[in-house]
């Protein structure tokens, strides 16, 4: 049961599910849109042809109804999936704590530094004198 649970967890199935389900939804919003932008075009052109295109007036319900329907589809999803799951997420796998940051770790290597050439603020760095080459 377990095995299970980290499939649902840890996995992406949470996130593919929400990304279908509103991509799916918004689909619905990119057609109505295009319909109603092609009856403006149509409106501009007097009549091209586009097909079964009506002269009437633009109609704008269908695109807002679908955006209307988008909007409630995708605060459902979000409230009753995406914030639960995020939830038992935190709650059954915590996250990790964070290491030391590069600066501190810097810091830390140049106080190691300063302590193998006895302490002394002034005392050269590095390997030691440099060689002269050869003549």
């Amino acid at each position: 049961m377990s095995g299970f649970k980290n499939f649902l967890l840890k996995g992406n199935l949470i996130e593919l599910a929400v990304a279908f389900i509103t991509a799916t939804a918004f689909a619905a919003v990119v057609t109505t849109f295009t319909e109603t932008l092609m009856g403006f075009i149509g409106k501009i052109f007097d009549q091209p042809d586009f097909g079964d295109a009506e002269i009437s007036d633009v109609n704008v319900g269908h695109f807002i109804n679908a955006l209307i329907a988008f909007i409630i589809l995708s605060a459902i999803v979000y409230f009753l999936i995406v914030v639960p799951y995020t939830a038992a997420k935190e709650r059954f796998f915590p996250a990790e704590a964070n290491g030391p940051t590069e600066t501190e770790l810097l810091i830390e290597i140049r106080d190691v530094l300063v302590a193998q050439n006895g302490g002394a603020p002034g005392a050269p760095q590095g390997p030691g004198p440099a060689v002269p080459p050869p003549v």
